[in-house]
């Protein structure tokens, strides 16, 4: 594909070349601005790039990267206080104040950290990294062993896409089990139960195996019948997420072609570029906006598959009525179906929100942890800037702050 900006062509002679490829697209929109026809050909790289704008888009690689892994960290770690806030919620039937909003959780909040230590939200992160290795090291020595593809940027045909929601069914299907256990550790209150030691989670995970058929607690159901949502949940969030990312990023590119043909400044061989800042921009942005959507339109199947897997573990729980007190669980569903019927029939439509409001504010310290790192990071790479370049600095800073989610 050929870019804009190839000021030449004033000189060229009317008509096509017959050795080039033409884009009609291109070449029609060229038209409609200078009037005249002129072939963009896959030959063209468009206008020589600036060598002033090398230390700008340097430093905008630094922002992407820095982003990224503060989103990693945030999604990972940072984030877990509003897991366990929202999870408590979820699994709490009885729960009076269903904390939609996030303004109702905060003096639960403080009356909890005042009974309890400040660990008191943090319970259970160390299965929760547990599971999630475990899921990676699952789907790694599969892939090794069938190889079918890990990632979906390594699917090239319709058949390895199956492959690869396969891999991903089966080793969220092995792992249910200690999720299952690591959902306990998160849920249940330290003042009322003994702290878990770190490997109790492939304890407890086992025992769930073992107890495939019949399990020995009361109204516990058995695994089989929890596996088959949590793969569902997990593959239609999973899919749906690429598949919106993917729209995504087409949309934001097309904004980007837009405003670069009106500016005579498109490249698309630079635009093509995985290393240009700009496409990681766009990925990035994308995979942020996939991420919140889904955890917001598969929040009410979430609340339903978590009260199936804590159902008879005996689990008491912090009551966020009061944030002084606790509760057991005690629920008696059949299945999936019947915990839907049962919370609308019971609770209302609103109680598979239950704790949406620790999701609002989970979203919104991810969101502002990204903002933060961008003008940090934006801010550092500007001082460290070579002195050469003093002129553009103010200009630099103004584009570094709206790099990212302006």
């Amino acid at each position: 594909m050929a870019g804009f900006g190839d000021y030449s062509g004033y000189n060229r002679p009317f008509g096509l070349d017959p050795n080039r490829e033409t884009n009609d697209i291109y070449d029609t929109r060229y038209q409609q601005i200078y009037g005249y026809h002129t072939p963009l050909t896959e030959e063209y790289q468009g206008p020589p790039l600036v060598m002033d704008d090398a230390p700008e888009e340097e430093n905008n690689a630094y922002v992407t990267t820095a982003i990224s892994v503060a989103s990693l960290i945030t999604e990972n770690l940072l984030s877990h206080p509003f897991i366990v806030l929202r999870r408590q919620c979820q699994v709490h039937n009885s729960l009076r104040n269903y904390h939609i909003v996030p303004y109702t959780l905060l003096p639960v909040v403080v009356r909890l950290h005042r009974r309890q230590d400040f660990t008191t939200l943090w319970k259970g992160i160390g299965s929760t990294c547990i599971v999630k290795g475990l899921n990676l090291a699952v789907e790694d020595v599969m892939s090794k062993g069938t190889g079918w593809p890990k990632e979906i940027g390594k699917c090239s045909s319709v058949l390895q896409f199956l492959q690869h929601l396969t891999l991903k069914s089966i080793s969220i299907a092995i792992v249910t089990p200690f999720y299952s256990a690591s959902l306990v550790e998160t849920v249940q209150s330290d003042i009322a139960s003994d702290k878990p030691a770190l490997l109790d989670v492939f304890r407890e995970g086992f025992m769930r195996i073992l107890e495939w058929g019949t399990p020995s607690r009361g109204r516990m159901l058995p695994i089989w019948a929890i596996v088959l949502p949590t793969v569902s949940l997990g593959i239609s969030k999973y899919f749906a997420h690429i598949l919106l990312r993917s729209v995504t990023v087409r949309i934001l590119r097309f904004q980007q072609r837009h405003k670069h043909e009106l500016n005579d400044s498109y490249n698309v061989n630079y635009s093509k570029n995985a290393q240009n800042p700009l496409i990681e921009d766009m990925n990035l942005k994308a995979n942020i906006f996939s991420f919140i959507t889904m955890e917001i339109l598969f929040y009410p199947v979430e609340t339903i598959i978590h009260r199936l897997h804590i159902q008879g573990t005996r689990t008491i729980i912090d009551n966020l009525d009061t944030g002084t007190s606790v509760t057991p669980i005690l629920t008696g569903y059949q299945g999936f179906m019947d915990c839907y019927n049962t919370t609308i029939a019971k609770e209302g439509l609103g109680g598979l929100y239950k704790g949406f409001g620790a999701l609002v504010l989970q979203l919104a310290a991810h969101l502002a942890i990204i903002k933060l790192t961008t003008l940090v990071v934006s801010e550092m790479s500007n001082l460290l800037k070579p002195a050469s370049t003093p002129t553009n600095s103010e200009d630099s800073v103004h584009s570094q702050q709206k790099y990212l989610f302006n």
